[in-house]
């Protein structure tokens, strides 16, 4: 996991990862500032290193000079052994209120150089022949300057054509949508994406996948929107794949905070959606993919706050994206965690929290390589033996009836403060809580209550479900039928008892695997130049 230094009053923004000889390369914002793109390294994808940071914002009179935004970087496909980020830039000459495209090159992913612009001549003459003859004259001359890098017609920042787009702060918002390119090549050409909005419809509905065609290196030419769900006022950070004869357009939603996709055979052809089109719950945002010797891999970050996800922001660990039969794109615990992992723990030390109940309404049986639990009524938990910080659980939940189950771990076994994990088997609903105990003398709000995160799932199986869950660190995630449903960080509770609860239910559980992990841990410490 990644997050920035506790007491920096930073925290980390949109990721983007490239997978290149046997590393991950991670380059992400840094907020609230946003000021430079950090880079950092890893051989797991989980335990990260710091190194020189990518790019910076630009000088005073710069098309970038107040903010760097979204980024992505790619192989040049024009250059081999070359690499490009496409990035977001914001001005302080336009207060912030017209988005761009830059771009900057590197030969090794660690030094970077941005491609020239001469913002003058780009905001000057509004002819289109005249502003290309002014900034090729300009091109001309930096590029020289470049050892000829850059080709003198590539035009840089890019900004959104108005033809298609809303270009103009007499549109829409009165602020220019035009950020968190893509690059996507399908072995022929190239084709830039990014977050903008069409010129009609209202006004909240607006966003698309902007799209602009690479006619020569370096030269892009505007397209109509790859796609517009003519629903939601942005859809932020696309991403382009081709997986199992199926693309596949992957973005995120600001209204409901959840990564979405859709999908399509063609490109050209309609985009559909799927019933459940939700990657990831609520919480985790701006989606990015990478693809290493495996597969492709799902990152994001997550903001604790709600309310504020320029703070309090930290990257967990991806999440394997597979098909299934069907096509749906499925997220998937990320195999790595496999090399965290430490003994396992006897879950045959079973017992119940709640001493003082009767034996005639309650039943804790192990037998058979299962437990056989019920709790005719009111609330009961059966716990395993000891208190345990990280673990991965893993069960086969059987009910019979209808009445409530769930999990608890991090519990107090006096307080019973901790995470209470309900789990809806016949609905497909997983709700995660933090219920504890306030100040003493509090009144009314010594019981403190917060729901974390929900997610949904469906089984064709309406009684029974596998599942896993992850405690790591302070990431947490939960496993359906091998389908992540729940996916957040939360640093309430940090150790404690670790049991299955019931009201009024009656639960078979079988399969029952339960392994101490080792605590993630993060080494920024040392910095390099690479």
């Amino acid at each position: 996991m990644f997050s920035e230094t506790d007491g920096s009053r930073k925290t980390i923004g949109d990721v983007d990862i490239l997978y290149h000889d046997g590393l991950y390369h991670l380059f992400h914002l840094v907020l609230p500032n946003h000021d430079f793109i950090a880079h950092a390294v890893s051989t797991d994808a989980i335990n990260w290193r710091r190194v020189c940071n990518a790019l910076f914002i630009g000088d005073p009179g710069s098309w970038d000079d107040l903010m760097l935004w979204t980024m992505h970087v790619s192989p040049d496909p024009h250059q081999p052994g070359r690499w490009r980020m496409f990035y977001t830039g914001l001005s302080r000459r336009d207060q912030g209120r017209y988005q761009r495209l830059g771009m900057a090159v590197s030969d090794d992913l660690y030094h970077w150089r941005k491609a020239p612009v001469h913002w003058e001549d780009h905001r000057g003459p509004k002819d289109p022949d005249l502003v290309k003859a002014a900034v090729r004259k300009s091109r001309r001359h930096q590029a020289n300057s470049l050892h000829a890098e850059f080709d003198p017609d590539s035009c840089f920042p890019l900004e959104p054509d108005p033809r298609y787009y809303e270009s103009s702060l007499d549109e829409g918002r009165h602020w220019v949508s035009f950020r968190d390119p893509f690059y996507y090549h399908d072995g022929t050409h190239g084709w830039l994406l990014a977050a903008g909005r069409v010129k009609q419809g209202p006004i909240v509905r607006r966003g698309c996948v902007a799209l602009m065609k690479e006619v020569a290196p370096h030269q892009f030419e505007a397209q109509p929107a790859l796609h517009h769900p003519r629903l939601y006022d942005d859809v932020e950070v696309p991403n382009l794949i081709y997986f199992d004869d199926d693309h596949y357009l992957i973005g995120s939603i600001r209204e409901d905070a959840k990564i979405r996709y859709w999908h399509t055979k063609k490109i050209g052809d309609p985009w559909q959606s799927y019933h459940d089109n939700v990657l990831l719950a609520q919480g985790n945002y701006a989606g990015r993919v990478c693809r290493d010797e495996k597969g492709w891999l799902l990152w994001n970050f997550y903001s604790m706050n709600l309310l504020d996800r320029t703070a309090e922001n930290l990257m967990p660990p991806p999440k394997r994206l597979v098909r299934c039969e069907a096509g749906l794109l499925r997220a998937v615990t990320f195999e790595g965690i496999d090399a965290y992992l430490r003994e396992s723990i006897d879950s045959r030390c079973i017992h119940s929290l709640i001493e003082d109940v009767g034996p005639q309404i309650q039943v804790c049986r192990v037998e058979g390589g299962h437990l056989d639990l019920s709790c005719e009524s009111g609330f009961q938990a059966f716990v395993f033996d000891g208190n345990i910080d990280c673990f991965r659980f893993q069960a086969k939940l059987e009910m019979q009836g209808l009445g409530k189950c769930g999990l608890v771990f991090r519990l107090d076994p006096e307080s019973r403060d901790g995470y209470y994990l309900s789990l809806d088997i016949l609905k497909g609903v997983a709700q995660l809580r933090a219920w504890g105990t306030g100040a003493d003398g509090s009144g009314e709000h010594m019981m403190t209550f917060r729901s974390l995160q929900t997610g949904f799932w469906y089984s064709k199986s309406r009684s029974e479900a596998s599942i896993a869950l992850l405690a790591f660190g302070s990431y947490l995630e939960l496993s359906v039928d091998g389908r992540v449903v729940l996916s957040l960080a939360d640093q309430t509770f940090n150790k404690g008892q670790l049991g299955i609860y019931l009201e009024a239910a009656e639960v078979r559980v079988s399969e029952v695997q339960l392994d101490r992990l080792a605590s993630p841990s993060q080494t920024d410490d040392h910095l390099a130049s690479g």
